[in-house]
This record gives structure tokens, sequence and C-alpha cells, in this order.
């Protein structure tokens, strides 16, 4: 056998290859950014819901929490905790996502809306 013979076929082994790498890129690349939007999605529903409930602070934790979660829920999320002092209120959400298929991951946001504070 020469060398040309015993090298026949190696090209097509080294293009599958480099396609699968570029395709092993291109999921990595889809999963980043699939985390990143599931990471902004948690941070605007607990921003949406911090304030609606700030607006209802007055009436009580019941109240305001109430009108947050319904934000929360309208914007893809699911709140965890939802905390009332005074006029301040802190919310914390998560979003589900699905960068790959099979995989389920989590993105958390937490927010807090209440009047301003002047420093002593």
């Amino acid at each position: 056998m020469t060398g040309r013979e015993r090298d026949r076929g190696a090209a097509s082994i080294l293009l599958l290859a480099v396609g699968l790498c570029l395709v092993a890129a291109g999921l990595a690349g889809a999963a980043v950014g699939s985390a990143r939007v599931g990471r902004q999605q948690a941070r605007t529903a607990a921003d949406l819901g911090a304030l609606a409930g700030a607006a209802e602070a007055i009436y009580g934790e019941g109240v305001a929490c109430a009108r947050a979660a319904r934000f929360v829920v309208a914007n893809g999320a699911r709140m965890t905790s939802c905390v009332v002092t005074g006029l301040e209120i802190v919310v914390r959400v998560t979003v589900e996502l699905e960068p790959l298929p099979g995989f389920v991951g989590k993105a958390t946001g937490a927010a807090r809306a209440g009047p301003i504070q002047a420093p002593p």
C-alpha cells in the first residue's frame, strides 16, 4: 500500500470533526444566551412586581404582595418571597428555563422598592 491509499478518507473524518465542534459551539452559545435571557426576565419580573407592590404597601403586606404576585406571574416568573417593612417591599422571583432540551435551570432575581430615605 502506498501512502496515498492509507490517507484515503482522512479529510472526510477531519471535516466531520470540525463540523461537530461547530455544532457544539453553537449549542453552548444558545445555552448561554438562554440563561442570560432568563436572568433578565427574572430581574424584570422582580422589578415590576416590587414597583407594583410598593404602590400598595400602605395597605399592608397581604395586599402589597398579592399585587406584586400578579405582576410577577404576568411576566412569566414565580414569586419566592415578598417582605414588606414599613413602606419598603422586597420581592424575590425565579424563572424556570430550558437552555437545552432535557436540561432545566432556574434564574433568580430580586428587587426592592419604596420611598427614598435621606441620609442622617
